[in-house]
């Protein structure tokens, strides 16, 4: 069983490519093996390709708010809703989803799913700061067209498991709302290299409630650190996710069993609710971003 943290762009290049993080488990051990950039979608392509068995995280979302498909007359199946989706152009998209929340009351623009709240994230209908939308609109075709198995979605290959992340989630059991990431050379600070330093510490010793420890060489140690964009360090984050997922095991990979197969839920968040908000953390100043 190998392991796979994936950390998304919808627009991958030289400059910000699709960071894939391989990993391998040994009890309550994630030894990360390679760090693995994909500056185009045909090599994130033929990352989905590789032979199993593993399980993956991947840090975009997998489907949209019920309530908003149900209000545009979208389809319900999941499928079908990704087809159709996939099908748009961003620009259609872009305002569709704009005109959804101009109709909408102030505190109120954004539908959101059920695992927003315990997830602590934004909505997946948001199309800036930075654009989920149209990562969900690049990332989850491209799933069933390598013929993932996505529990709970969409039935695949058994032996190549595809689960959403969030890196933001375990990163905020350390950091609170510190920050450790921003792509913007100017914000690149040494609070946020401190940040990042006290996340791969915490991370190495295994206190986060996922109860596994990863483990790293020197050079890679110092890789996650020196990464300003937080991009390494986020693939490693899903992939731990994906470790915890692996533990749980077939059919539901630690996914509650009340998930709306139209929706998704994000591995490793915890079931109980929580008020949903619009959290900051979508914002390029916050720590926990996508």
């Amino acid at each position: 069983m190998r392991l796979l943290g994936v950390d998304f762009t919808s627009a991958p290049t030289k400059r910000k490519p699709i960071v894939a993080a391989w990993g391998t488990p040994a009890g309550s051990v994630v030894r990360l093996d390679t760090l693995q950039p994909c500056t185009g979608f045909p090599a994130f392509e033929a990352v989905l390709r590789t032979p199993g068995p593993w399980v993956a995280g991947f840090d975009f979302p997998f489907g949209l708010p019920r309530e908003l498909v149900e209000h545009l007359g979208w389809p319900t199946q999941w499928p079908a809703l990704i087809a159709h989706y996939a099908a748009l152009e961003r620009d259609a998209i872009r305002d569709t989803f704009a005109a959804f929340c101009d109709a909408r009351p102030a505190g109120g623009k954004f539908a959101h799913r059920a695992t927003d709240g315990p997830a602590g994230s934004s909505p997946s209908m948001k199309w800036v700061n930075p654009p989920v939308a149209f990562m969900l609109h690049a990332g989850a075709p491209r799933l069933i067209d390598a013929g993932l198995e996505l529990p709970g979605l969409h039935a695949g290959d058994a032996q190549r498991v595809g689960l959403e992340a969030y890196p933001g989630l375990l990163a905020r059991e350390f950091l609170g709302t510190r920050s450790y990431k921003n792509d913007e050379r100017a914000k690149q600070t040494p609070e946020r290299l401190i940040a990042r330093k006290d996340l791969v510490d915490a991370l190495e010793q295994g206190r986060s409630r996922l109860g596994l420890r990863l483990k790293l060489s020197h050079a890679q140690r110092e890789a996650l650190v020196d990464d300003a964009s937080g991009d390494l360090l986020d693939a490693v984050l899903c992939l731990l996710q994906a470790g915890w997922a692996a533990q749980q095991g077939a059919p539901r990979y630690g996914l509650p069993e009340a998930v709306d197969p139209l929706e998704g839920w994000i591995v490793a968040a915890p079931i109980e609710a929580k008020p949903v908000k619009a959290p900051a953390r979508k914002t390029a100043a916050t720590a926990p971003a996508r």
